[in-house]
């Protein structure tokens, strides 16, 4: 018996090791505001966070997002809305190998319901332009959502490293 549990623990570290580094990275919470009062459970917000492209370095998206509060969504039951804002800037200088630079990559996920819903952060190359592109969206299992937001980093008046 003890086989079994031993092959299932070590698949199940393979399967994050496999994960790209963007699904595994850590958020800053920037701050919160308070859209609802709730008598039971946490309140309803809108959350900002920040994270830094892990591809390119000197780009910092900010994220805003509900976060229903409640007793389920402090139970983490809640559907949340697929509403999103993203803003993407310079925040330093910008350095990233072109080779490594895919087309179009998801850079970042966060898990928004119980049951498969995704918020996704795309980053989208323009070549020509010499500007990313960023767009945010949710995901879910059967039928995502048309709603979504872009921003656009232009690298071409800094000189990227190509």
């Amino acid at each position: 018996m003890f086989f079994p549990k031993r092959v299932a623990f070590t698949s199940l570290i393979a399967m994050f090791a496999l994960l790209p580094p963007a699904l595994l990275a850590q958020d800053a919470h920037i701050g919160s505001v308070r859209t609802e009062f709730k008598l039971l459970g946490p309140n309803n917000t809108i959350e900002v966070e920040r994270f830094d492209d892990p591809d390119v370095q000197g780009i910092s998206c900010y994220l805003s997002y509900s976060q229903i509060g409640g007793i389920t969504g402090a139970v983490g039951l809640a559907e949340e809305a697929s509403e999103a804002s993203v803003a993407c800037r310079q925040t330093g200088e910008i350095i990233f190998d072109l080779a490594e630079v895919e087309e179009q990559e998801v850079i970042f996920t966060q898990r928004r319901s119980a049951l498969f819903k995704n918020m996704r952060v795309v980053r989208m190359h323009d070549a020509e332009t010499q500007t990313f592109v960023y767009l945010t969206y949710s995901t879910k299992l059967v039928d995502g959502s048309p709603k979504n937001a872009i921003t656009a980093v232009n690298y071409g008046a800094v000189g990227g490293n190509q």
